[in-house]
């Protein structure tokens, strides 16, 4: 059987992968350091391994910002109250800023997807985070959401426009619909950003050009059913 260059890798990163687990590392600390550098997303063993050996290879004191750092996002970090964004106050930057138009509020998951938007430059309204999509599978429901405090601010008669921004997925036309259908007692216009964006794509991973273009021209949400 002939194997390929890239299997022939695959493989041998895998048994690299094997060799780390299997190490015993001459330091307790270093092993601990590796052990949890691995758990975010993305990093394993190997790649673990070299950034705490690059990390130990850096000035004390460089090493001690980025722990410092990372110290006060998880101890100070807030939500903002109105939106649910994150901030460094009680309400954010956008949520207080007069410039931005209150009638308009944009629907979407996380904080990612603010930050995709926002990139673009294109929209001049506010956010509202959902904090995920709707999805039985994982036990995720409307109650694990945000979308009670939507409602209560659509409630105050202040919003005129409620934007739905949420990746094209069945988890994300789910929670599109069951908003939609929580909204209609209410006298409001609701849109959904165009299909520039791909059926299945995440929303922030789209080019900024096609996301611009697919909040200027969203089209009713009645439309999209």
């Amino acid at each position: 059987m002939i194997v390929s260059n890239k299997e022939t890798k695959n493989i041998e990163n895998i048994n690299c992968e094997l060799y780390i687990c299997e190490m015993n590392f001459s330091s307790k600390l270093l092993d601990n350091a590796v052990n949890e550098v691995s758990q975010l997303p993305g990093i394993g063993k190997r790649t673990a391994l070299r950034l705490v050996l690059h990390l130990l290879k850096q000035p004390k004191s460089q090493t001690h910002h980025l722990a410092n750092a990372l110290n006060n996002l998880v101890d100070d970090i807030k939500l903002c109250k109105e939106c649910h964004n994150i901030s460094d106050v009680d309400v954010c930057e956008i949520c207080s800023n007069k410039s931005r138009n209150p009638e308009i509020i944009c629907v979407v998951e996380d904080v990612r997807d603010v930050m995709a938007i926002e990139s673009t430059a294109q929209f001049k309204g506010l956010y509202h985070v959902l904090g995920g999509k709707i999805s039985p599978i994982e036990g995720i429901g409307p109650q694990n959401l945000t979308i009670d405090s939507l409602i209560e601010k659509v409630s105050g008669n202040t919003i005129k426009e409620v934007i739905f921004a949420l990746s094209s997925t069945i988890e994300g036309d789910t929670t599109n619909f069951y908003i939609f259908k929580q909204l209609e007692k209410f006298n409001i216009k609701t849109s959904t950003i165009a299909r520039g964006i791909a059926v299945g794509d995440e929303l922030e991973y789209a080019d900024e050009i096609t996301l611009g273009r697919s909040i200027i021209h969203r089209i009713p949400f009645e439309n999209s059913l």
